[in-house]
């Protein structure tokens, strides 16, 4: 059973995708239409047997692999980078760290 549902859910994940990509409009591109019209041509059907399907199903997986580290990999740079200098205590903050305080109240300490 799970053979045959890993390839919808690997199409579902590859449109989620491309809607995130592209926004509402997601149906109107070519990448849409390519992507569905793959997954039709190689499925299954008690008239075909597609020895290539486990090719395509590899292939698509891969390819939402891409898709998925791609778009983490652009939400972590932009998380991290292009804010310019920042003070310590922001960049000691990212990494989870607090830096230490005076004890006995120097003065100089917030």
């Amino acid at each position: 059973m799970a053979a045959i549902s890993a390839p919808r859910l690997i199409c579902r994940g590859i449109i989620k995708e491309l809607r995130y990509l592209k926004g509402p409009e997601y149906k109107d591109t070519i990448m849409y239409n390519y992507v569905l019209e793959q997954f039709r041509n190689n499925q299954v059907t008690s008239k075909r047997l597609c020895r290539a399907q486990r090719e395509a199903v590899h292939m698509s997986h891969t390819y939402l692999c891409l898709l998925e580290s791609t778009r983490r990999h652009l939400d972590l740079h932009n998380l991290y980078h292009g804010k310019g200098e920042r003070p310590t205590d922001e960049v000691a903050g990212l990494v989870g760290l607090r830096l230490p305080t005076q004890p006995g109240g120097k003065g100089w300490e917030k």
